[in-house]
């Protein structure tokens, strides 16, 4: 497989989990999330579709690009990988612990595991492809952001 077949396998794998995760957060955004009392810092709406629209886009390209180094060093190339998968998981995992089972004291325990997860895989990328890693600080920085967002939320509503 060729570095762009590599590089649009995994973006396409991004979107994907993307969309489904939006599912789980379509209804909620129309039902429950208006009922919750937000920071003055929460976005709009409209905001998080293209921006997480954009940070897949950018994951997958960093994952593709770090799938093309396998045959330098399959080993470390495998471990970095496994990360991108466990925290793509874990990022899949939040939507439907926040929006789908509306409990945003949960998924703020879990954002943290996430943002410690995405830390780590930019570690492991940045070594490998310094341009994957720097892909990932936008997402990592957005992660951060919704963090503080999530835990917030929480908190004017516990």
């Amino acid at each position: 497989m060729n570095k762009i077949t590599r590089i649009l396998t995994v973006v396409v794998t991004c979107l994907a989990i993307g969309y489904f995760s939006g599912m789980v957060t379509r209804q909620a955004i129309l039902d429950w999330y208006p009922t919750l009392v937000k920071p003055s810092f929460n976005p709009p709406n409209w905001v998080f579709a293209p921006v997480w629209s954009l940070l897949y886009v950018m994951m997958g390209v960093a994952a593709g690009l770090v799938w093309d180094k396998i045959e330098w060093n399959r080993p470390i190339i495998k471990k970095a990988l496994t990360l991108f998968a466990i925290q793509l998981a874990l990022n899949a995992l939040w939507s439907y612990l926040f929006f789908g089972l509306h409990n945003p004291f949960l998924a703020g325990i879990e954002i943290v595991l996430l943002w410690l997860m995405i830390y780590e895989t930019y570690l492991q990328f940045a070594k490998i492809n310094k341009i994957a890693g720097y892909l990932l600080l936008p997402y990592f920085a957005w992660v951060s952001f919704a963090t503080v967002l999530n835990i917030s939320i929480w908190w004017l509503n516990k």
